[in-house]
């Protein structure tokens, strides 16, 4: 049984709820961002542009039919396992809501074949090296997220990077400026996210929200009781399976509620720029580093553990 039709999920209301039934008909009318502009691989310059100025950016067709399958089965499988442990649904990012990687003994899901092949993606390759001025950047981590149906509440907006604090606040973190004048925030992007699409995003099956133009936003996010409406439906959909977002992670964005009857994946790539290092795990072992394509090599080449470890893989509800 795939992981899109596991009889998990709806555990908090059922969808038949009327309060449920009202903010399924709120949505169908009113949610995702207006005019969003999807490309096609050919507006590659553009892409670029949108990034710079919104924080992201949306591509269709960079995964053809047989690749948006294969990802999807991986999804699948990698969701089953992970569920099976937690009956309740309650998560590891709010109920209903998982992290790929924060789910993962290795915080990654790069040991996963699906998740390797999306390192030999030329349009990607192509893309997040115009981002980043060079293509000498390389991987952080292979995840992304989840939401079974039934995930009603919406995750509070937050940044995935912020400056450092100390090592049990921030323990991934390491930018800082000892004179406090200078903010992550003010720095070129060093940090992009890229998510997969194995499934159309839609305005019922839990969109990522962005908002636009936030990466280099220094006011406080604002809470889910000060959030306004608009940003509530500032969600990127529809957008189609096979397509990509790729996201600068400073910018503010959240999960929103998935009141269809299937899974919504975003399998993701996380890569740092050339001049930006903050501090990984490994995600791959020595050998199979080794058979991925040279690209692949290269831009793994920080998260693959030593020859002398073996990397213990599988399923854990650890919060992220």
């Amino acid at each position: 049984m795939s992981a899109s039709s596991h009889p998990q999920g709806w555990a908090t209301k059922p969808k038949d709820d009327p309060s449920v039934q009202a903010l399924r008909n709120h949505l169908e009318k009113h949610n995702g961002i207006k005019g969003l502009d999807v490309l096609s691989p050919k507006d590659a310059e553009r892409a670029v542009a949108l990034f710079r100025r919104d924080g992201f950016v949306v591509v269709a067709n960079v995964l053809n039919s047989e690749q948006t399958e294969f990802l999807a089965a991986g999804c699948d499988e990698v969701v089953a396992e992970i569920v099976a442990l937690d009956v309740e649904n309650k998560g590891n990012r709010g109920t209903h809501r998982y992290s790929f990687g924060g789910s993962s003994l290795t915080r990654s899901q790069l040991h996963r074949p699906e998740w390797q092949m999306l390192l030999d993606l030329p349009l990607v390759d192509q893309l997040v090296s115009a981002i980043f001025g060079s293509a000498d950047y390389c991987l952080r981590s292979a995840s992304g997220d989840f939401c079974l149906p039934g995930a009603i509440h919406y995750q509070a907006l937050h940044s995935d990077i912020r400056d450092y604090v100390d090592a049990e606040q921030t323990p991934f973190s390491a930018f800082t400026d000892p004179t406090n004048t200078m903010s992550i925030r003010d720095l070129p992007c060093p940090y992009v996210c890229v998510n997969f699409l194995p499934q159309d995003l839609t305005a019922l099956n839990g969109p990522t929200r962005q908002i636009p133009g936030t990466q280099h936003a220094r006011q406080s996010i604002p809470t889910l009781a000060e959030e306004p409406e608009w940003m509530r439906l500032s969600t990127v959909c529809p957008a189609p399976a096979g397509g990509i977002m790729i996201r600068d992670v400073r910018a503010w964005h959240g999960g929103t509620p998935n009141l269809s009857d299937a899974t919504r994946s975003i399998p993701n790539l996380e890569f740092y720029a050339p001049w930006f290092r903050e501090p990984m795990v490994p995600g791959i072992s020595y050998e199979a580093h080794k058979k991925l394509s040279f690209r692949a090599q290269q831009l793994a080449r920080f998260c693959v553990a030593d020859s002398s470890e073996e990397l213990v893989t599988g399923a854990t509800l650890r919060a992220r």
